[in-house]
């Protein structure tokens, strides 16, 4: 549960046991008004009193059976306090005008039934502007209480209509930045590297040394291949992220000896892993051996290099280890991009990154993944 959902859900039990509280309260303060008269009653009063404070229990959700049972009660003067409260109770939850009115004149009516029995008519203009106090200032408050809702309620609705649009901004953002990025890429990296497929192509038919037939061999097929990447990444960002319908497979562990055999690099691979491990997991051991390959060839150029990809009942561990270079590195741009990006590919699987110099001056890359989910 997300720590938005966990406050919204002790808000609406903060809220609930709030209503509870109330609804005690004011059942106890009709009882109280009750208690005070009841030696004076009569037993239909008492019963009549009975109901209408029962009647306060259900003003919530049924207001008009609340205000429907507290009615008697008012008639006979046996209930002074729950009126008013079913009365607020009616003109909260009902929107339209003229039921509320109505309940209002009835009200203001019934409370004026007991009055109208005195034969003193000396207090009949008192009682008259005292019972609409008592009819109207219940209509007055329950209105302006579901005003102030309906306006909380509105107000949450802008909020949320200014936050998903500049939702919708952000991401109009990221899709134009993300359409930069593929004219770049196509305009720029995908233009050097075919240029790259093109002369190696040519030295791979001019030359006449086998072993440099052979070296331009590989290195027009990894142009190639880099270029069918290419073109997925590009279709990927043009899509804003979305899977691309490319029917070019992702790298599997059947790949592994290809990608040391074409490293150019005196790589080892040392391997027992099975092939039902679930295909995120593939990809991560793919990229982890390639990442480290790559850089074994940038930093440690001649150093032998050894890939191992072993597996437990638990865990799939992958070290890619260097010697020490004996050569000069080669000056490539690096800017760490590719072991934060295995790192975070490691963290999303629950797994870990670590990587470190050695005490013979070769690297070590290690990633350790938890197995669970293999046969997903």
């Amino acid at each position: 549960m997300t720590v938005r959902a966990r406050t919204r859900l002790a808000a609406l039990s903060r809220s609930r046991w709030f209503a509870v509280v109330t609804d005690l309260a004011l059942v106890a303060a009709a009882v109280v008004d009750v208690a005070v008269l009841l030696p004076i009653w009569t037993p239909f009063e008492i019963a009549v009193a009975a109901v209408a404070v029962a009647g306060l229990l259900v003003r919530r959700r049924l207001p008009w059976v609340a205000f429907a049972l507290v009615l008697p009660g008012l008639v006979v003067d046996a209930m002074t306090i729950a009126a008013p409260i079913a009365l607020y109770s009616v003109a909260v939850r009902e929107r339209r005008l003229p039921p509320v009115l109505v309940a209002g004149a009835v009200t203001y009516a019934c409370f004026l039934l007991p009055d109208w029995q005195l034969p003193e008519l000396d207090y009949l203009a008192p009682s008259l502007l005292y019972a609409l106090l008592y009819a109207a200032t219940p209509i007055a408050l329950g209105a302006l209480v579901r005003t102030r809702r309906d306006l909380s309620a509105r107000v949450a609705e802008l909020s949320a209509a200014r936050a998903a649009e500049r939702l919708r901004d952000e991401q109009d953002v990221l899709r134009r930045e993300r359409t930069r990025l593929s004219r770049e890429m196509h305009d720029v990296v995908s233009h050097q590297v075919s240029l790259i497929a093109v002369q190696a192509g040519a030295l791979q038919v001019s030359s006449s040394d086998p072993a440099a037939r052979t070296a331009a061999g590989v290195i027009r097929s990894l142009a190639v291949r880099t270029l069918d990447e290419l073109r997925q990444m590009v279709g990927v960002l043009r899509a804003d992220g979305a899977p691309t319908g490319g029917d070019k497979p992702q790298p599997t562990l059947d790949d592994l000896p290809r990608l040391v055999s074409d490293s150019g690099l005196p790589a080892e691979l040392v391997t027992d892993t099975p092939a039902d491990l679930a295909p995120p997991l593939q990809r991560a051991v793919y990229r982890t051996v390639q990442e480290g390959l790559t850089n074994a060839r940038k930093h440690a150029p001649g150093a032998p290099v050894r890939v191992s990809v072993r597996t437990t009942t638990a865990t799939i561990d992958v070290v890619v280890r260097n010697g020490a270079p004996t050569a000069p590195a080669l000056a490539l741009p690096s800017g760490g991009a590719g072991l934060r990006g295995l790192r975070e590919r490691a963290e999303l699987l629950s797994g870990r990154l670590d990587a470190s110099p050695e005490p013979d001056g070769g690297y070590r890359l290690r990633v350790t993944l938890p197995r669970r989910g293999s046969n997903g």
